[in-house]
């Protein structure tokens, strides 16, 4: 029978409070970010900058609370470009760069990422601007990411897992789809937990990672992707995994399905065979992260390990160096072996050291 115009109001109230609940949501996530993590302060200088594919709720509410902390805040809007780093420059005017330079911090939601490209190096060479790459966020990743967490507790598990990390010389990395590769680490290299901008200058990522470059030309064995691929764009989630033959650092052979032959293709189109090196590896562990297709959520879902190919940022200190793109890719429920210890078991961080803030985090 049809609706009364009581019921249809009825759903339009409800709809309605779900709206003002999300925005108040993302708005409080916004506070949090700005306060907690980017550590806004007044009379900074704060560039946000995003593509016409980022949220633009995202960005006006964490304009809106920088504005609020007594920051001088400016946001760019442009059409998203083609590729990512120093391929999506190549759409954009010259006065973005200008302005990242006068800034004391950047905060990026464009989707088609502008880290690693030349303005961006060049804003960092700077040595005195912090950069939070916040790309493609979209509401309900802000909220489940950043909002619902408990930003201390994460922090103090991500501190615990560097310094492992950074303890390990030898390391062992499994998962159920095929991964199996070892590598040294160099002590001196730096060991990142992301999420909270620091006092100093340089790059910062969402809360929720520890990331480093292990040493290059010890990598060997297999990696095999199961969760997501990002980019090429018509990769994203995976639906039959892609594998990956690792030699001294190298990827030199990318077997699989479909997918596998479009990222074969995608990497051989650059040109470049510096796109083949392993830039770095990061670990997942943000309890709200899900598997969305949306790289910067897919590799901070607990458990996972990411690998990165090509450009090698500088502040790792590796020896991959620079390529003419970047791209991502995850596997699902990680084993790691840090010196012969499990500290990763399928997924589930195993170690004692980590096993009980795991608990808090995700109760």
């Amino acid at each position: 029978m049809p609706r009364s115009n009581c019921d249809s109001k009825t759903e339009f109230e409800v709809r309605k409070v779900a709206e003002i609940n999300l925005d108040f949501r993302v708005s409080s996530a916004a506070l949090k970010l700005t306060r907690d993590m980017a550590r806004i302060a007044e009379g900074q200088e704060v560039l946000i900058y995003a593509d016409s594919d980022a949220d633009s709720t995202v960005v006006n509410e964490t304009a809106k609370a920088a504005h609020n902390r007594g920051a001088k805040v400016a946001v760019i809007r442009y059409p998203t470009p083609r590729g990512v780093g120093e391929e999506a420059t190549k759409d954009l005017p010259a006065t973005l760069g200008a302005a990242m330079l006068k800034s004391d911090v950047l905060i990026e939601f464009s989707r088609n990422y502008l880290l690693y490209s030349k303005p961006w190096e060049e804003a960092m060479k700077t040595n005195r601007i912090k950069y939070l790459c916040l790309t493609g966020l979209t509401r309900e990743m802000m909220i489940r990411c950043i909002g619902d967490i408990d930003v201390q507790t994460l922090i103090e598990f991500q501190e615990r897992l560097v310094e492992k990390a950074h303890r390990a010389k030898k390391v062992r990395v499994t998962n159920p789809s095929g991964t199996d590769i070892v590598f040294d680490n160099d002590e001196n290299r730096p060991y990142f937990s992301e999420g909270v901008v620091r006092d100093k200058p340089g790059d910062y990522m969402l809360i929720g990672q520890v990331d480093w470059a292990p040493v290059e030309e010890t990598m060997n064995g297999r990696i095999v992707f199961d969760g997501s691929i990002w980019p090429p764009e018509e990769i994203g989630l995976l639906r039959t995994p892609v594998s990956l033959k690792v030699t001294t650092g190298v990827a030199e052979d990318i077997e699989g399905g479909p997918e596998a032959v479009t990222y074969r293709k995608w990497l051989e189109s650059l040109n470049d065979a510096n796109m083949f090196n392993i830039a770095h590896i990061s670990f997942g562990c943000n309890p709200g992260a899900k598997l969305t297709g949306q790289i910067l959520e897919d590799e901070r879902i607990w458990g996972c390990v990411q690998w990165g190919l090509g450009h090698q940022g500088y502040s790792f200190k590796g020896k991959a160096g620079p390529a003419k793109s970047h791209t991502d890719g995850i596997c699902l429920n990680a084993s790691v072996w840090f010196d012969g210890e499990q500290v990763l078991r399928d997924g589930s961080f195993a170690h004692k050291d980590l096993n009980q803030l795991e608990k808090k985090l995700k109760q």
